[in-house]
């Protein structure tokens, strides 16, 4: 099977300081990959770098069979990558409706818009039934699973997550987990950068530990969290 997403040697820094060295990992369709680590260990810069966000960049990102990595992120976009980063990013004062018409922007067939729009309002059945409410009263969690909404417009083949359950209660880092186990089963290909190490890696179905700006392990979800120095160092475990 060929993967969705190939990151190939690559580096990538800001102001002269490499933060990235020589990265490598595959992405499979209908896969979670999670990518793990401590603070500063370049998780977020790794999707940033993948979406052409860092300024200084080498190496090479193919989708599929196809060399993007001198494509800027609109046009990765519109190649099938979406990146939904770790702050907030819906329009507050916009309704919920309305920031998924916003998410369609480069739909440009209003009749096919109108159906992708049905669609995810019949995945995310809360959104459905609020239609009218303003975003910026959803609860954060309730943001996110809009920011995830928003992304399926553009039916993309990788959707990158970066901390998609930072700042949100029990209940719903649930509700966010369960919806990138939805993302899964619609066939997208996941690469996701998450803290909460336990709950990610248990509907991974593989992960990667991340050190000093290098992917220094990689193996299956499972395999991950019984591995001892993983358990030691970010489950808790002694």
């Amino acid at each position: 099977m060929k993967p969705v997403l190939s990151v190939e040697a690559l580096s990538a820094g800001y102001g002269g300081r490499l933060i990235l060295q020589d990265v490598n990992l595959q992405v499979q369709p209908g896969e979670i990959m999670t990518i793990i680590g401590h603070n500063g260990a370049g998780k977020s810069t790794l999707l940033r770098a993948i979406f052409n966000l860092v300024p200084s960049r080498t190496g090479r990102i193919v989708l599929g069979e196809r060399d993007v990595s001198a494509l800027p992120s609109d046009r990765l976009l519109m190649a099938g990558v979406a990146y939904i980063p770790q702050h907030r990013s819906v329009f507050p004062r916009l309704t919920i409706e309305e920031n998924l018409q916003m998410g369609g922007y480069l739909v440009r067939d209003k009749a096919l818009l109108a159906q992708r729009i049905d669609r995810v309002l019949n995945l995310f059945p809360i959104l459905k039934t609020r239609a009218g409410q303003l975003a910026g009263m959803m609860s954060g969690g309730e943001q996110r699973m809009l920011e995830i909404a928003r992304t399926l417009l553009q039916e993309p083949q990788l959707i990158m997550l970066d901390e998609p359950s930072i700042g949100l209660s029990p209940k719903m880092v649930d509700a966010v987990f369960d919806n990138v186990r939805l993302l899964r089963e619609q066939g997208k290909a996941i690469l996701m950068v998450e803290q909460n190490v336990r709950k990610a890696l248990s509907i991974s179905d593989r992960g990667g530990v991340m050190e000093l700006g290098s992917l220094r392990m990689q193996d299956q979800a499972a395999r991950l969290i019984g591995d001892e120095r993983v358990a030691r160092l970010y489950l808790g475990r002694r």
